[in-house]
C-alpha cells in the first residue's frame, strides 16, 4: 500500500503544523483560533452569512464559526500560511469598517484601535513573549500593533488569550510574526481547546429582570429565570433598584438578613481567597453577601464560611463559591 504523505489533523492539534508533501517541497497548514464576541461574529458572518462567504471565497482559507447560543465564539481559521493573512486582513478591515460606522453616530474624535484575540496554546506563550519579554517587544516595536499576552489560561483549557490591538496593517504583520513563532516553537503535550460556555447562571435580580455574569458584564437573561424571582419576592420585601420609599407601607424595605455555614477542605480553600484575597472580593462583591472565613483549627482539615445576607446574596455568594470549587477540582483532574 503506498505511504499517505498527508499527516491529518488531530481536533485538539490547534496551530500545531500540517504537513502536505508535495511535488515543489513542503506546504505549511496553519490553523489559527479566534475569540470573538457576539457582536463580532454577527459582523463577520452578515447578513444571510454573505460576509463570511466571500471572506473564504477570496481568502481561500477554511473558516469555521463555534455553535451555541455563547457570549463569546470561537473562529477558527485554517489553510495555507498566505491564505490565513488573507483572511485576517479581511477580517481585520471589516472590524475597522465597523468602528467607523459606529463613530459617524457619537461624537469621539479619536479612532479606537482594531482588537482581535487570538487563543494559543499556552505550551507556546513563551516563545511568544521571548526571554525577558524580548520577542514580544521586538514584535511590537516591528509591527506597531499592542500585544498583549494573558498572564491566566482560559477556563478548563491549556489555552491563552493574545490580544493585538492597532491599525489594520499592523495586526496583519504582528499575526504574520506570530505565525512564524507558532511553527518555530510547535505546542508540546496535549492541548485542550478553550470552549466559550453557554450563558448560564450565576444569576442577579435586579428591578424585576433576571440577569447572568458573563465576565464583567450582566447580561439580561430567559424568563425562566424570573420564576425564581417571583419566589424570592414572595418571601422578602423586594424594593427595585434606585427605588428609595418601602415596597410595603410601614414595613422597611431591605429583606431581613439571615446567615448560612459551609464548611470547605483545606486544601481547596485557597482556590476560594484567590491571590491576596482577589476571588473572596470579587464573590463578595458579585454576591452581595457578607463572608467571613474562619481561621483554620488545629487538627481539623477543614474550614468554616460564613455567608450572611438575603436569602438571594447567600445564594448566589453559594453559587459562586461551588463554581470555584468546580473549576478547581476539574482542573486538578482528580479529587
Amino acid at each position: 500500500m503506498p505511504w499517505t504523505h498527508n499527516l491529518q489533523h488531530k481536533p485538539g492539534d490547534c496551530m500545531e503544523p500540517t504537513k502536505v508533501q508535495s511535488e515543489g517541497g513542503l506546504n505549511v497548514t496553519l490553523t489559527i483560533r479566534l475569540l470573538m464576541h457576539g457582536k463580532e461574529v454577527g459582523s463577520i458572518i452578515g447578513k444571510k452569512g454573505e460576509t463570511v462567504k466571500k471572506m473564504r471565497e477570496e481568502s481561500g482559507a477554511r473558516i469555521n464559526i463555534s455553535e451555541g447560543n455563547c457570549p463569546e465564539r470561537i473562529v477558527t481559521i485554517t489553510g495555507p500560511t498566505d491564505t490565513i493573512f488573507k483572511a485576517f486582513a479581511m477580517i481585520a478591515y471589516k472590524f475597522e469598517e465597523d468602528i467607523i460606522n459606529s463613530m459617524s453616530n457619537s461624537p469621539a474624535t479619536s479612532k479606537p484601535p482594531v482588537t482581535l484575540r487570538l487563543v494559543v496554546p499556552a505550551s507556546q506563550c513563551g516563545s511568544l513573549i521571548g526571554k525577558g519579554g524580548s520577542k514580544i517587544k521586538e514584535m511590537r516595536e516591528s509591527t506597531g500593533a499592542q500585544v498583549q499576552v494573558a498572564g491566566d489560561m482560559l477556563p478548563n483549557s491549556t489555552e491563552r488569550a493574545v490580544t493585538i490591538s492597532g491599525t489594520p496593517e499592523a495586526i496583519i504583520q504582528c499575526v504574520k510574526q506570530i505565525c512564524v513563532v507558532m511553527l518555530e516553537s510547535p505546542p508540546k503535550g496535549a492541548t485542550i481547546p478553550y470552549r466559550p460556555k453557554p450563558a448560564s447562571t450565576p444569576v442577579i435580580f435586579s428591578g424585576g429582570q433576571a440577569y447572568t455574569i458573563q465576565g464583567q458584564y450582566a447580561i439580561p437573561h430567559p424568563d425562566q429565570l424570573t420564576k425564581l424571582h417571583q419566589l424570592a419576592m414572595q418571601q422578602t420585601p423586594f424594593t427595585p433598584l434606585g427605588q428609595t420609599t418601602p415596597a410595603f407601607p410601614g414595613l422597611d424595605a431591605s429583606p431581613p438578613a439571615s446567615t448560612h455555614e459551609l464548611t470547605i477542605p483545606n486544601d481547596l480553600i485557597g482556590c476560594i481567597i484567590g491571590r491576596q484575597g482577589t476571588k473572596i472580593n470579587e464573590i463578595r462583591q458579585m454576591s452581595g453577601a457578607q463572608i467571613k472565613i474562619a481561621n483554620a483549627m488545629e487538627g481539623s482539615s477543614e474550614r468554616q464560611i460564613t455567608i450572611t445576607g438575603t436569602p438571594a446574596n447567600i445564594s448566589l455568594a453559594q453559587y459562586l463559591i461551588n463554581a470555584r470549587l468546580t473549576s478547581e477540582v476539574t482542573g486538578m483532574g482528580t479529587l
